[in-house]
């Protein structure tokens, strides 16, 4: 199933210095293990925010939560999820 996932990185202003650059480096490394796994598709950034959108594929809502609650920064982070399925009009499904 593919779902697109909004996410809103509230962590505090608080969390600064070795903490934060520890956290930063322990989610990319989570990222790149998601990506490489295929869970990860696709990602965006969301331009003068903490925020990005992606696309996550996942046998069903329980894995993809597995993922997300993966991640180092879930406790401060705020997650949309939008299951999303095949459209008939689709101008792209015979690519």
């Amino acid at each position: 199933m593919d779902f697109l996932v909004h996410i809103i990185n509230q962590a505090p202003v608080t969390l600064q210095g070795k903490e934060l650059e520890e956290l930063v480096k322990a989610e990319s490394g989570r990222a790149k293990v998601l990506a490489e796994q295929g869970v990860l598709f696709k990602l965006w950034r969301i331009a003068g925010k903490r925020e990005n959108v992606g696309i996550w594929r996942a046998k069903d809502a329980n894995e993809l939560h597995a993922a997300l609650s993966s991640l180092p920064f879930f406790p401060y982070l705020q997650i949309d999820v939008l299951s999303l399925a095949e459209h008939p009009n689709d101008p792209r499904k015979d690519l």
